[in-house]
């Protein structure tokens, strides 16, 4: 006999079987918690799969840029420099840098500020850092 649509065999309806396991726990707690362990089971995630949605909401991808940014800082720039000045922060393509007095603003901002700037750029991109804001902090 030709069935005019493919076999398939359907689930039992209602709770499946139970283990001894079950079944013990369910006699010792006075009722079968079962179905309530199951829907738990259906929600729980490992922790790949929630570990991408943590580093977002933690913008870990902008701090380790910012981390890198200090990085080739200390490594790229004049030592003089580096002795006064330190990036505080990247926005929207501005970095920020922090100058320890109003003398070496003065002197970063007149003389090496394209400087800085452009190797930065070299570094990192244009689109990354496309200003630096220097201030007295």
């Amino acid at each position: 006999m030709m069935l005019p649509f493919p076999y398939r065999k359907l689930p039992p309806l209602g709770p499946g079987r139970r283990s001894a396991r079950q079944r013990v726990m369910a006699q010792w707690r006075g009722m079968d918690l079962a179905p309530i362990e199951r829907a738990r089971a259906l929600r729980a995630k490992s922790a790949a799969d929630l570990m991408p949605g943590i580093f977002k909401d933690l913008r870990m991808d902008r701090r380790q840029s910012e981390a890198e940014v200090v990085k080739v800082w200390n490594n790229l720039i004049d030592a003089a420099i580096v002795e006064h000045a330190q990036p505080t922060g990247v926005r929207k393509g501005t970095l920020f840098v922090t100058v320890d007095s109003n003398v070496w603003l003065s002197e970063i901002v007149r003389y090496r500020r394209k400087e800085i700037l452009d190797r930065l750029q070299h570094s990192f991109g244009r689109e990354f850092i496309a200003r630096i804001s220097f201030r007295v902090g």
